[in-house]
């Protein structure tokens, strides 16, 4: 597996309710997207950046992180040869990335996603 990036997933009741803190006390004033059960923050000067999530739509468990990679096809295979409890199948989700949902041996939930270029 190769992740380019990873990001906390940090669980909220309300991502409006939270966005003024994230955003303003923060600073992390750029929304990249909001899809009303998950948003990212990030600051436009250094970078750094934090998803809101309310409840994962698709998958029966929230992850807390999310690990970009360029394969994920690669890393779903890995994920199943060494015996790691998938929580969630390799999807592509009508919000436009492939991605799957693994349980780590200590328990935490890692998303494993690609987005489309």
């Amino acid at each position: 597996m190769h992740a380019i990036r990873i990001m906390p997933n940090l669980r909220v009741a309300d991502i409006g309710a939270a966005r003024s803190f994230y955003t303003g006390f923060l600073g992390l004033g750029t929304e990249e997207f909001d899809l009303g059960w998950v948003a990212r923050y990030t600051s436009p000067e250094t970078g750094a950046n934090v998803q809101l999530v309310t409840r994962d739509a698709t998958s029966a468990e929230d992850a807390a992180i999310s690990v970009h990679t360029p394969d994920v096809d690669a890393a779903y295979a890995e994920a199943q040869s060494l015996g790691y409890e998938i929580v969630h199948p390799l999807t592509v989700e009508e919000w436009g990335v492939r991605r799957f949902l693994v349980r780590a041996p200590d328990g935490n939930i890692v998303n494993v996603v690609a987005h489309r270029d």
